[in-house]
């Protein structure tokens, strides 16, 4: 909807609100939000005009002109308001281009029905549910959400030893701590595990006392003393670590003029706090016999990297009607790179059927050495006896080893 409103017939008057009414014909009222704030203002810009010349007509003087001084700054009032105007209008295109992706991307990318790919019965065992619940209550103490675990518990039926739960227990606390920069539990917790933690060949100790000696660095001069008597803890490390020690007791010659205006400016970097986490749950988890990350989340992140590849496999099978290739039992139609962040242990693929092993088809030594799958060494009988594909040995196919990895 398009507003003019005149304020007065004077030749600089009519100029103004002739470049108003040009300025509202190019965009209209309400187009949006922002847009719609900058038309109200230069709406409330005219109405002043307009009591201005009301005001001029009733003291006799209906043909004043404006002061050439007002008329200029009114000018270049509407000029900035039409660049304003222009330049929301360019983002706003270019913002809703980029949003009204998202809608296709995500129809593309999600399909609604992926039962398809899915197993039936998997969880229709008691023993399976129990076991996946136990999966997420183990989750959940892990990300510090124990009340939501102990829900979960009730709920499902079923128990967590207390010998489980501490060790969660305790981790969570000792990070929560170190988020909000409270060295002591993780240093306590470090030097009670120090034997253990060096038979790791763990920096968890050094990197905390190093830490904490930043930290009364950056108090200055008072704290010299006491970061003096504090580098003694530096002592069992001074082997190890002799040049970062180095590094830190010669920034105590910069403590009058503050570190931050020092050489040793490195050594205030805050990204060394999200460090120390990562370092302690890598190392805690290793002293407890626990992975780093979560099992829960490790298989829902190789899910949702593994199912759009398998939807695309099922449609292609469907199409072309193989559907006795797959028979989704413990086995996949092809191999799918999850990337070295999923990578635990090694799988023995076959080089001759290029299928992975699995129990009922396990890896074969042959006498010469060479290793090929149960099923590949069936093929390859002939006449009672075995050729190895690789070399001219043969061989009864008694004489194969079941080997394991």
């Amino acid at each position: 909807m398009t507003i003019v409103k005149w304020g007065w017939h004077s030749p600089q008057g009519k100029g103004i609100c002739t470049l108003t009414q040009s300025l509202r014909t190019t965009s209209p009222l309400g187009q949006d939000l922002p847009q719609n704030h900058v038309w109200m203002v230069l709406y409330k810009l005219e109405s002043a005009i307009d009591r201005h010349g009301s005001a001029s007509a009733t003291t006799g003087h209906l043909d004043a002109q404006l002061s050439a001084t007002l008329s200029l700054i009114m000018s270049q009032c509407c000029k900035k308001i039409k660049d304003t105007v222009q330049k929301l209008a360019l983002d706003h295109k270019d913002i809703h281009g980029s949003v009204s992706k998202v809608g296709k991307a995500i129809d593309r990318n999600f399909d609604t029905d992926v039962s398809g790919v899915g197993v039936e019965g998997v969880w229709d065992s008691h023993e399976k549910q129990q076991f996946l619940s136990e999966a997420v209550v183990e989750h959940l103490y892990r990300q510090g959400l124990l009340n939501v675990a102990e829900e979960l518990c009730q709920e499902s039926g079923i128990c967590i030893d207390l010998s489980q739960k501490e060790p969660f227990l305790e981790l969570n606390r000792i990070l929560e701590a170190l988020r909000m920069r409270n060295l002591r539990p993780a240093l306590e917790w470090a030097m009670a595990n120090r034997e253990r933690l060096l038979a790791l060949s763990s920096t968890l100790e050094f990197k905390l006392h190093r830490l904490y000696f930043i930290s009364l660095l950056t108090g200055g001069v008072i704290n010299q003393i006491e970061a003096l008597e504090y580098a003694k803890n530096f002592q069992p490390f001074a082997q190890q670590h002799q040049r970062d020690i180095q590094v830190l007791m010669g920034s105590l010659v910069y403590l009058r003029h503050g570190i931050a205006n020092s050489p040793y400016l490195h050594l205030l970097d805050s990204n060394q706090w999200a460090d120390i986490c990562d370092i302690f749950t890598r190392d805690a988890c290793a002293l407890l016999g626990l992975s780093v990350e979560s099992p829960l989340s490790v298989s829902f992140s190789a899910g949702c990297l593994a199912l759009p590849v398998l939807l695309n496999i099922k449609a292609v099978i469907e199409q072309r009607q193989c559907t006795g290739i797959w028979s989704q039992k413990d086995e996949l139609p092809i191999e799918i790179e999850l990337g070295k962040k999923c990578w635990y242990h090694s799988v023995f693929a076959c080089p001759i059927l290029r299928q992975q092993a699995t129990e009922s088809n396990p890896p074969m030594k042959l006498i010469c050495g060479h290793v090929i799958s149960r099923d590949a060494l069936n093929k390859l009988i002939n006449s009672g006896k075995l050729k190895c594909p690789y070399c001219p040995m043969e061989q009864a196919p008694a004489d194969a080893k079941q080997i394991y990895f």
